[in-house]
């Protein structure tokens, strides 16, 4: 299991590089955020929240199976969009509402280096953007108002004090 970096670990705000090698360490580095993500009770996790700044994130949203998403790309997005309350493993305890399109179209690879497309709706798509924004370096509460942000970096920042 992987430790999940917090707010404030600058590697946060990097981007990601492409995945070439589909090999021993990529399947162990998938393993290992699978092993992570469960024990915090999440349902998304890019590898650059355990430290990892390549282009690669999981998902375990409910009832949906386990997804492995490398070098990922969103190639449509839909002109609805609606607000959903959003919270990060690297954010503990904080969440906001953000906007996001409620249907995406994404191209990536598996873990085994083959190519897919898969159409996502509803919380999948949610999840999907929010951790390919990782993989860009930028996190949920980037995509909020001013206000709103320094609120919860405060309101984060108090629950680290205490």
């Amino acid at each position: 299991m992987l430790g999940i970096i917090t707010l404030g670990d600058g590697i946060l705000k990097k981007k990601s590089v492409p995945i070439k090698d589909f090999d021993g360490p990529l399947k162990k580095l998938i393993d290992d955020m699978f092993g992570s993500l469960s024990a915090a009770k999440g349902v998304g996790l890019a590898a650059v929240q355990v430290g990892e700044l390549v282009r690669l994130f999981i998902t375990k949203a409910p009832k949906d199976s386990l997804r492995v998403f490398i070098n990922p790309e969103i190639v449509e997005t839909s002109i609805e969009q609606e607000d959903f309350e959003e919270g990060c493993l690297s954010i503990p305890g904080i969440n906001a509402d953000v906007t996001r399109p409620s249907s995406i179209r994404i191209q990536a690879w598996n873990e085994k280096g083959k190519p897919f497309s898969l159409t996502a709706e509803g919380y999948l798509a949610r999840i999907i953007q929010h951790e390919i924004d990782h993989l860009n370096g930028i996190l949920f509460i980037d995509r909020l108002d001013k206000r709103l942000r320094e609120q919860a970096v405060d309101d984060y920042e108090e629950r680290v004090r205490l």
